[in-house]
């Protein structure tokens, strides 16, 4: 077994956060989820995204500070929001 990486303080869980590192997920959203304390399960009560109007989405999108949102399409905002 390799030796874990430690990530500093700002990292609670460095191996969870390893883990999302190696599924794909951004260093930020790693980080959001290796410090919550009890994660939940993916996948929540909230519409897909395909289900959602473009000026949902682009609300969404202000609401989480995604920068370039105003001059994205309906897929570009939902890859934006999906990989943020």
């Amino acid at each position: 077994m390799a030796k874990q990486k430690n990530h500093g303080p700002s990292i609670k869980n460095d191996a969870r956060y390893e883990a999302l590192r190696e599924e794909g997920y951004s260093k930020q959203k790693s980080a959001r989820i290796a410090n919550t304390k009890k994660p939940g399960k993916k996948g929540g009560k909230a519409d897909i995204y395909e289900n959602r109007t473009l000026s949902a989405l682009y609300e969404k999108a202000k609401e989480i500070g995604i920068k370039g949102r105003s001059k994205m399409n309906k897929e570009e905002l939902i890859h934006a929001l999906r990989n943020n």
